[in-house]
């Protein structure tokens, strides 16, 4: 499938109106040649097969979360039953919202960056606002700090050494540089490398499926009453709102990643039917080690330990069953691995937003951003993330500031999740009213209706108090702060744009145009320019959508 119809059709089709300011002159180029221009040849190679696409969403998917949350979610539903049920909840929205996704690859196939790039397309007006709130919040808060903290503290227990602070921030830095070099290296070594720690991990939760199947069965003397969690599943069930609520935020979020390959989709050779195969494929694989495994948890544990383990509840089931040392040395290792595998994951995906940010001219020097020599991978965007990432794990002390820091990305990637299920009606709209062909794929509208309910309940369910009142949250401050600086640092980006997009040309006499760079790798970025008030029709008049000459006698094109 091609990324884009002919000319020819793309204006007899899909010609789009788009009107400006009234002091800026009026154009109406189609849908498809609005913002960043597609490289119809990836720069960056064809290194992404369906294995990786798999793992990708895998090894991002799965990171410590089914190790560790279980516990949280039952001490906030109160039931196993309610508990089994909140992670068969959080796939079905998973899976809508992936759907989501995959009607947006259908209209844009040749497009990386996921968000920012169909951000970009549901929201062409005002030029580049939508995008411009996005990179601002994906570029400073969209970090696996935590993931490498996570990695250093298991790695010392499983050694059995001391994990001081700076210790663990010094291997959890160590592992982000490791990863990053590697990624900045070699593209197909660092698939290989995710996809290999992904099969550990797959490993693993069918390993510990299994054991929870041999406890069912009477397998294990050591396991008393196994089963016993399965009658009255409902007992205990909670009626308190806000831990209702907080489980199924916790869910959701441990479903994050359903949608890691849709960054790197123009690095797959056939894009469209490769993630409509095995996207859905991988969610699917996640559901069932995570449910799975959450029945080997609860089939092994009394229920009331595993209400109060906090984050160790695969430590639980791991030292009920096995009764040396070694074992739970060996369970730490691979929670250890599994933080690796999703740094990899998260870094290789994210490495490709900061590229589409940097493209659509949202950063300084889009030609930095875009390029990838001289190993045909995005050094600037690996390095930039690198680095925030690394302040984040070294300044901010541990406990609450840094919890705090990294559940700032939660609030606004709720923001941009409803943005995107919203944009997902306008691009319709838009193509109905353009008679354009139907796509390769669509979502049926149950299903996008529900992603959208979701999509607004998350935004509502954190603002929910704590039923001990508005500081007996999971930190020692008001409970819904990380929701009140996610809406002031939107809010900023905002009125950043507006001191870019609006105050300074005015105050400057220019406007903001902006034109292509080609660079000589193939890439290709958006690059600002300005262009004077008295200049401005003479410019309009003769340079297309993207900032190129138009030749005389010659019709409106790229």
């Amino acid at each position: 499938m091609t990324d884009t119809p002919s000319k020819q059709s793309v204006y007899s089709e899909e010609t789009i109106e788009q009107s400006f300011d009234d002091d800026e002159a009026s154009i109406t180029p189609s849908e498809e040649d609005t913002g960043v221009p597609t490289e119809t040849v990836s720069p960056l190679g064809y290194h992404v097969d369906w294995t990786s696409v798999i793992f990708l969403n895998v090894s991002r998917t799965i990171g410590i979360g089914v190790f560790t949350t279980p516990g949280t979610i039952l001490k906030g539903v109160g039931s196993v039953g309610l508990s089994l049920i909140y992670w068969v909840i959080g796939f079905l929205f998973s899976a809508a919202s992936l759907a989501v996704y995959l009607e947006y690859l259908s209209y844009y196939p040749k497009r990386s960056g996921a968000d920012i790039a169909y951000l970009e397309k549901a929201y062409p007006r005002p030029r580049l606002f939508v995008p411009a709130l996005y990179a601002f919040t994906f570029v400073f808060l969209s970090i696996s700090s935590s993931s490498a903290i996570v990695f250093a503290e298991y790695i010392f227990a499983a050694l059995g050494q001391e994990a001081s602070t700076w210790n663990v921030r010094g291997l959890a830095v160590g592992m982000s540089t490791f990863v990053t070099l590697v990624c900045m290296a070699n593209t197909k070594w660092s698939l290989r490398l995710s996809n290999w720690i992904g099969m550990i991990k797959v490993a693993t939760l069918v390993f510990i499926a299994f054991l929870g199947l041999i406890v069912l069965a009477g397998g294990i003397d050591r396991v008393e009453n196994p089963g016993a969690n399965f009658r009255n599943a409902f007992s205990g069930t909670s009626t308190n709102l806000n831990g209702l609520a907080n489980a199924l935020l916790k869910i959701r979020f441990a479903y994050v990643g359903y949608e890691n390959a849709f960054s790197v989709a123009n690095e797959v050779k056939d894009p469209v039917p490769t993630l409509k195969k095995f996207a859905p494929l991988s969610l699917g694989i996640v559901f069932i080690l995570y449910f799975m495994a959450n029945v080997a948890y609860f089939a092994t544990v009394p229920k009331e330990l595993i209400k109060e383990s906090h984050e160790l509840t695969a430590s639980l089931f791991f030292e009920a069953i096995f009764p040396n040392r070694e074992a739970v040395v060996a369970l730490q290792v691979l929670v250890a691995l599994s933080s690796l595998g999703s740094v990899f994951a998260s870094t290789i995906s994210a490495s490709r937003v900061v590229r589409e940010c940097g493209r659509q001219g949202l950063l300084p020097y889009p030609r930095l951003w875009a390029s990838t020599k001289p190993f045909g991978t995005p050094l600037a965007p690996y390095a930039l993330r690198w680095f925030i990432s690394c302040v984040i794990i070294i300044l901010p002390p541990p406990g609450d500031a840094f919890n705090f820091i990294v559940d700032l990305q939660y609030y606004p990637t709720a923001v941009w999740a409803l943005l995107l299920t919203v944009g997902l009606y306008r691009i319709r709209e838009r193509r109905r009213k353009a008679h354009a062909p139907s796509s390769a794929f669509r979502v049926w509208d149950s299903v996008a209706a529900f992603a959208l309910a979701i999509n607004i309940g998350i935004m509502i369910l954190p603002w929910v108090p704590p039923e001990g009142g508005i500081y007996e949250g999971d930190v020692s401050f008001f409970y819904a702060t990380y929701c009140i600086v996610g809406v002031v640092i939107i809010l900023l980006a905002a009125f950043l744009y507006w001191i870019w997009f609006s105050y300074l040309p005015k105050r400057g006499q220019y406007r903001i145009r902006q034109v292509v760079d080609k660079l000589s790798d193939g890439a290709q970025a958006l690059r600002t320019v300005r262009v004077p008030l008295h200049a401005l029709a003479e410019w309009d008049a003769t340079h297309d959508v993207h900032g190129q000459p138009i030749s005389p006698n010659e019709d409106y094109h790229d």
